[in-house]
């Protein structure tokens, strides 16, 4: 998912913590301190751009963009004209030395991406380790974010986070990714494209079991919605339901019930013993392991243990 998402003029950004940090060179007094500042911007409400994020974009010296054209509207909506360069996945060997050249000058650079913030979803942390590691300064300029909005509306109590991301699309690798979330104690949320939405939901039923779970669609947006439920009924809804299948989508998936130990060891011995009656122990221990979304070794010893018992 993309995350969604300018005159020098005299007003400075608050002071940094990291001011002098290695790299950074005095610029001057009116404009921004030497370095890479990575900048959130709206997810969709262009109205949720930070104070900050406005002052860093009207006084950056260039600004690399996902998406040049996605950036100029934003900052045509607020007056902002800037040196925008692009950089993108498909254009990042070429764009990186670009930027670090300027850096290098003593040059202040923002990176933005379409919407949100760089390194989620885009190839942000490819420049922000290039920089760091020439030495330059890196500053963070938090904004809008998919990932803490919908957990804000999910409802979901947990006392863990685990961010996934983009599932696979394929199903098996993506059954097999669930697979091995499955026994984390924690809420687990997920980016998705609109077309997959169903299947998705249906695998994520069949693999996590009949979890609570929350679709936040179109996030700030004019159509913004979440709709509640089991993921089994969330599936069937997303599969008959048109108005899921479009926009940009967050899946927020509620713990697993907890097992005793007892209970979780007995679960294995039991699909172990159905496994070996019809595989050798190798086999069995692949196939139980990513079901159960357990350790492929402590799955084979315990069914080498069984086996020999």
């Amino acid at each position: 998912m993309s995350s969604s998402d300018e005159p020098k003029r005299q007003s400075t950004i608050s002071p940094d913590p990291n001011h002098g940090a290695q790299g950074s060179k005095p610029r001057a007094k009116s404009a921004l301190q030497s370095g890479l500042y990575v900048t959130g911007v709206p997810i969709g409400n262009a109205k949720d751009i930070t104070l900050r994020a406005l002052d860093t974009l009207r006084q950056a010296d260039a600004i690399a963009a996902e998406d040049t054209r996605v950036t100029a509207r934003l900052l045509a909506m607020h007056g902002i004209s800037a040196k925008l360069i692009s950089y993108r996945e498909e254009n990042a060997a070429r764009a990186i030395p670009t930027v670090l050249a300027r850096l290098a000058r003593g040059e202040a650079v923002a990176l933005v991406t379409d919407a949100g913030t760089p390194h989620v979803s885009d190839p942000g942390a490819s420049l922000v380790a290039a920089a760091a590691e020439a030495g330059h300064h890196v500053v963070a300029v938090p904004g809008p974010s998919a990932l803490t909005a919908a957990l804000s509306i999910s409802g979901l109590q947990a006392r863990h986070t685990l961010f996934a991301g983009f599932l696979p699309p394929a199903a098996g690798a993506r059954r097999s990714e669930l697979a091995a979330l499955k026994s984390i104690d924690a809420a687990l949320v997920f980016f998705e494209a609109p077309h997959r939405i169903a299947e998705t939901l249906a695998d994520m039923a069949a693999v996590l079991g009949e979890r609570p779970a929350v679709i936040c669609r179109e996030l700030t947006k004019r159509f913004e919605e979440a709709r509640r439920g089991a993921l089994g009924e969330l599936a069937a809804l997303a599969a008959s339901d048109g108005d899921l299948q479009r926009g940009e989508i967050v899946i927020v998936v509620g713990p697993g019930a907890a097992e005793t130990a007892e209970a979780a060891e007995a679960s294995l011995d039991d699909a172990l013993r159905k496994a070996l009656a019809t595989m050798r122990v190798k086999d069995a221990a692949d196939a139980v392991a990513g079901a159960l979304g357990l350790p492929r070794r402590q799955v084979y010893a315990r069914a080498l243990e069984l086996k020999g018992g």
